[in-house]
């Protein structure tokens, strides 16, 4: 009886936190529209790293929530490019991204790379690079202290690849582990086995933008909807490791509405789509770097996306 009472108060309290987190994002979502509808200031400042993501569908309709929470932040990014690969959606931009532009968002048209058009294009069009790079996700409502803890990690440790938010890859001795058995990263540590994951937001630096560069289009052949497997396995072959921020792997709230469209649900829930994409994208070398790797595996709960 006593074990059924504490189930019972644990689904309840399950429960009453998402609700939480609903009303939450919800209020969120309406303050944050008001802001896109009457602020004037700018949304870059010098000092800062480059920002750059994308959108697709109707999500159009609400990543100036994503904008507006990333523009409210301690520290600006330098530049803000929002990449569109519909040319029709370009052409006719809703207002409020319209008003983001006059404010400083840089809107480009860009060939559709599924996930990857957050970041690649702006690697086709520069020459060179003196600014770090940071990715986000078009669904997330970020925080204050979102861009400048990730500038200060690149900082303080410029030779890793910094994030909020990474999992942990599981290895057997045949190889990969189910992506389902990737879990959440519960250390500081630098190591060549914790992922970054893009939603979250990563920081990139200038030589390995580089790297990024000169290996091109490669995803297309082995992980077209996966970025963070080719980001990660480029940073592997690099010799960089991924150091989470925290100890913590954070997840920010969720723009409602926006996830009957979203790739976790293709790549996690249906089809192993990233573990078909993992077997194409590591090879050989790569998991023996990985079987090798020992240091920093805190790791926690289960990944659910």
């Amino acid at each position: 009886m006593k074990m059924a009472i504490q189930r019972f108060f644990r689904r309840c309290k399950r429960k009453l936190t998402v609700v939480a987190d609903s009303l939450y994002s919800h209020s969120w979502v309406a303050w944050l529209g008001l802001v896109n509808r009457f602020r004037r200031s700018q949304v870059t400042a010098p000092g800062g790293p480059v920002v750059s993501l994308t959108t697709y569908g109707k999500r159009i309709r609400t990543v100036h929530c994503t904008i507006e929470s990333i523009a409210k932040g301690r520290m600006l990014p330098s530049r803000l490019i929002l990449w569109l690969d519909d040319t029709d959606a370009f052409a006719n931009l809703p207002e409020p991204l319209r008003r983001l532009q006059r404010r400083g968002l840089d809107i480009r048209l860009a060939k559709n790379y599924g996930p990857h058009t957050k970041y690649y294009p702006y690697l086709e069009r520069e020459d060179a690079f003196a600014t770090p790079l940071v990715i986000a996700d078009d669904d997330n409502l970020y925080p204050n202290f979102w861009l400048k803890a990730l500038v200060e990690a690149f900082n303080e440790f410029p030779e890793f690849v910094n994030c909020h938010r990474a999992r942990v890859i599981a290895v057997n001795e045949t190889g990969l582990g189910k992506y389902a058995d990737w879990r959440l990263c519960s250390s500081t540590d630098p190591s060549f086995r914790h992922l970054a994951t893009g939603v979250s937001g990563v920081i990139y630096s200038p030589p390995f933008l580089a790297v990024l560069k000169r290996a091109g289009r490669g995803f297309e052949a082995c992980c077209p909807k996966a970025d963070d497997l080719w980001l990660h396995v480029q940073a592997l072959r690099a010799g960089l490791k991924v150091r989470q921020i925290g100890p913590q792997a954070l997840g920010f709230s969720i723009i409602p509405g926006t996830q009957d469209m979203a790739l976790a649900c293709l790549n996690a829930t249906y089809g192993d789509g990233n573990d078909q994409q993992a077997k194409t994208t590591y090879g050989s070398e790569d998991i023996d770097v990985l079987r090798r790797e020992t240091a920093g595996l805190g790791q926690g709960a289960p990944i659910r996306g």
